[in-house]
């Protein structure tokens, strides 16, 4: 039985990225590409759903006890705790369960969950980073967004500095300057991956 599961494993495709680098549309966009296999992967966090979230959907959301019970299990390919008690990370059934239908995974996550789960799966991962054109770039897309204040476009700026050091670590850098070009770029890269 356990030979036959290696069997079914899919590849692991990793987006990570500064905030407004355009990720989350990129991935959008390469799920409805048929040829790819791709089915998003649900992370869970501890937080409170927030406005039209729905549990199972855009996350698993479950209480800061139940995430350090599923801690001591060993039961996250990877996990954060990115303030006291608010927790993100990737189940391993949630993989798993992609897999059993034959699909590819594909991750919208943070840089460091990115790269550990790169470093679970050497072989079955394509980690990619996607660069925005330039900082200041990035911080005109934030603002463009409306949805946050000068103080938090700031973090995320100053963030997105150190997240882009990270970049060389990702088997793969997408510069997002013309969306077009990234999706293509994106999916051509996927494609080679999928089909090595």
């Amino acid at each position: 039985m356990a030979e036959q599961k290696q069997a079914t494993k899919g590849k692991l495709i990793v987006f990570s990225a500064p905030s407004g680098s355009g990720k989350t549309t990129i991935v959008r966009h390469l799920l409805g590409q048929e040829d790819l296999n791709l089915e998003f992967s649900i992370s869970a966090t501890s937080r409170e759903s927030r406005g039209t979230e729905v549990d199972g959907k855009d996350y698993y959301f479950l209480s800061a006890d139940d995430f350090k019970n599923h801690i001591k299990n060993d039961d996250f390919l990877e996990w954060e705790e990115v303030y006291r008690d608010n927790f993100y990370g990737t189940l391993k059934s949630e993989v798993e369960r992609i897999w059993a239908k034959g699909k590819n995974v594909i991750f919208d996550i943070d840089v460091s969950g990115g790269l550990r789960i790169k470093r679970k799966f050497p072989k079955e991962t394509l980690a990619i980073f996607v660069k925005p054109p330039s900082v200041d770039e990035l911080k005109i897309r934030l603002k463009k967004r409306k949805t946050e204040t000068e103080d938090k476009i700031n973090m995320r700026v100053a963030k997105a500095s150190a997240e882009l050091a990270t970049a060389p670590l990702f088997d793969t850098i997408v510069i997002n300057d013309t969306l077009e070009h990234a999706l293509e770029e994106a999916h051509q890269k996927i494609s080679d991956f999928i089909n090595s």
